[in-house]
């Protein structure tokens, strides 16, 4: 299947690496203009010019912190400046936290929710009134499987994530009357920077693993028996950011391999 998102503009969040970066790289291969946001104006900079080597619409990057309001209200402004308006928004910044509850301070529990779930819904106040005047709209938000099926000890990131599904619903419902869709894709495990950080963490303090060793280690329990990849993610977060999703909305999908024993 083609998919065409010309004429679109997306804003991807966390946008400069893994996931976001594998989302900008599709959009913008599909045609549409592409903003990432993100907090290192040098990793910016360099993601802008790997897209840029396969884009068919224009791409810009915009430092910015997204738990922080006054930040991702001018970052915003920024994008409107450049682009004139945005279609598609993509909540993917976020890192994962996990662990005992009675461990979890109020400090790192204000941290998560300003950057997973506030972030989110300080992007969609702000997208959803042009979204809705042009009656054309997506907003994707990542979250992951711990958002359906939470575990001990992962807190505060499966509480974080089950918010921003609860969001994905009340949003969708408000949105569907002017064709704004919202959707959540929930993570499960994907090859991405987070393991290669946590691989070159272990090599650090004294492994001998090799690479591809540690990597089908990871995806030894998954039903598919292997990780996933940044680019088949970003497929299908393409497919609902398109025309072509037209009927999809309030959904929370599970791109985790079966892993997530929740449909």
């Amino acid at each position: 299947m083609e998919i065409s998102l010309a004429g679109r503009t997306a804003l991807i969040t966390g946008g400069s690496t893994g996931l976001g970066l594998a989302m900008a790289k599709r959009m913008s291969a599909s045609g549409a203009d592409v903003a990432i946001l993100a907090r290192r104006p040098d990793v910016i900079a360099t993601a802008v010019t790997e897209i840029e080597k396969t884009a068919k619409g224009r791409v810009a990057g915009f430092p910015c912190d997204v738990s922080k309001t006054a930040e991702v209200t001018n970052a915003f402004g920024g994008v409107m400046s450049t682009f004139g308006k945005v279609d598609i928004v993509v909540n993917n910044a976020g890192i994962s936290r996990a662990m005992p509850f009675l461990e979890t301070t109020d400090e790192i529990w204000q941290e998560d929710l300003d950057l997973k779930l506030f972030a989110a819904i300080r992007l969609a106040r702000l997208a959803m009134p042009q979204m809705a005047g042009r009656k054309w709209g997506r907003i994707i938000n990542v979250l992951n499987i711990g958002a359906k099926a939470p575990r001990a000890a992962s807190a505060p990131t499966s509480v974080s994530r089950a918010a921003g599904m609860a969001l994905t619903k009340v949003l969708s419902q408000e949105g569907a009357p002017n064709n704004v869709l919202v959707n959540a894709m929930l993570v499960g495990l994907i090859r991405s920077d987070q393991w290669d950080r946590r691989y070159n963490a272990a090599k650090a303090s004294g492994s001998n693993e090799d690479y591809e060793d540690y990597i089908a280690k990871l995806g030894a329990g998954v039903p598919l028996k292997r990780l996933g990849t940044s680019e088949e993610f970003a497929n299908l977060a393409c497919f609902l950011a398109s025309d072509q999703g037209g009927y999809i909305t309030g959904t929370a999908i599970n791109v985790d391999g079966g892993s997530s024993p929740v449909v």
